[in-house]
């Protein structure tokens, strides 16, 4: 007779139960993800399409019931908006590929590369939030690595839900399904951090001395839907502790420093000061001279070197005025990877 623990162990396994995996070796080197936005593969509808279906599918982004969204998302979203970036993407595109990841990956090379002169080993990888590589695919090769203890760092100075909270939840649903979990340690925000700040100032100090001064000096930051700060995001905080911390950096001229925000989408209010109508109303108010930066863009991408450095620059000329000079993100700059290995480092600290 065949008995009812038999019977159970003989059905088939369930899909969804953890799969066997072997253990990783432990060497002693700890892993850093770094994690970024993430970006097309390429710039083409398809790339795009496939992108963008990810991207506004997570509910962190779209804070609409995904029923009703999803219906908006499929139907007009995405059969019309590809072709509309994707010549704005093939402008901006660098020889080596998309800037965002190009430039993330210069970070987390440079960040091993600094702190192995310093004597600690590391493992780096990158993960995208969203394309690739993915962050299960960044995590999959610190596994491979022997990699037991894991620090992430998003590549994020100013925490949002939107970025930060759900780069953190991807990394906490690929644990969901380790048998061998590996020890976590998450770095949450840095908008005033000593290097961060320094290694802005020291780009834009640069770009005066190759240019001049401008009359105004405009820190443009992603936005964000209004009502996600009035329910307790704190990132218009963390903008604005950037902005205080880059005006007293600059001494003097920390006077010039104004802040914005940009890349507005759909019709409900988001932070303001909004950047393009701003500009325009700069212009017409008689302001010549702009510099603008990104300081929440750690790799330039899209929405710099296309929405800023082009869309906002030809409404500013619109309106009357003369030049808005865009000032690049940190992407590779020496100062910069040494002030993130800095903070990796300290961070690293007690980590075993």
């Amino acid at each position: 007779m065949t008995s009812p623990l038999s019977r159970y162990m003989a059905e088939p396994a369930d899909p969804h139960a953890l799969a066997a995996e072997p253990p990783p070796r432990n060497d002693g080197v700890p892993g850093v993800l770094f994690i970024n936005l993430g970006t097309p593969d390429a710039p083409t509808p398809k790339a795009i399409r496939r992108y963008l279906a990810e991207f506004l599918s997570d509910p962190r982004v779209i804070e609409i019931p995904q029923p009703v969204w999803q219906v908006i998302l499929r139907l007009f979203v995405l059969p019309r908006r590809p072709h509309k970036l994707a010549p704005r993407y093939k402008e901006i595109w660098w020889q080596d590929g998309a800037p965002l990841l190009v430039a993330s990956r210069a970070q987390a090379d440079g960040v091993q590369e600094e702190l192995a002169r310093r004597g600690i080993r590391i493992k780096a990888a990158l993960g995208m939030r969203y394309g690739n590589p993915s962050i299960a695919h960044a995590m999959d090769t610190l596994r491979d690595a022997g990699c037991d203890r894991i620090l992430v760092v998003p590549l994020y100075p100013q925490y949002a839900a939107s970025t930060t909270a759900t780069a953190v939840d991807k990394v906490n649903a690929y644990t969901q399904r380790r048998r061998n979990q590996p020890q976590l340690r998450f770095i949450k925000r840095y908008p005033d951090d000593p290097g961060y700040i320094a290694a802005l100032v020291e780009t834009i100090r640069a770009h005066w001395e190759q240019h001049g001064k401008p009359e105004r000096l405009l820190l443009s930051f992603h936005g964000i839907p209004r009502t996600t700060v009035e329910q307790g995001d704190p990132y218009h905080r963390d903008c604005m502790d950037t902005v205080r911390a880059v005006r007293k950096a600059l001494g003097e001229d920390g006077a010039l420093v104004h802040h914005s925000f940009q890349s507005r989408f759909g019709a409900q209010e988001w932070l303001q000061p909004y950047t393009e109508p701003l500009l325009r109303e700069w212009a017409r108010n008689g302001v010549k001279r702009v510099d603008a930066m990104c300081p929440g863009f750690l790799a330039d991408c899209l929405e710099t070197l296309e929405e800023i450095q082009i869309e906002c620059r030809d409404a500013f000329v619109e309106e009357g005025g003369e030049a808005l000079r865009y000032i690049p993100c940190l992407n590779g700059n020496p100062t910069w990877v040494r002030a993130l290995s800095d903070l990796v480092e300290r961070n690293l600290r007690g980590f075993d």
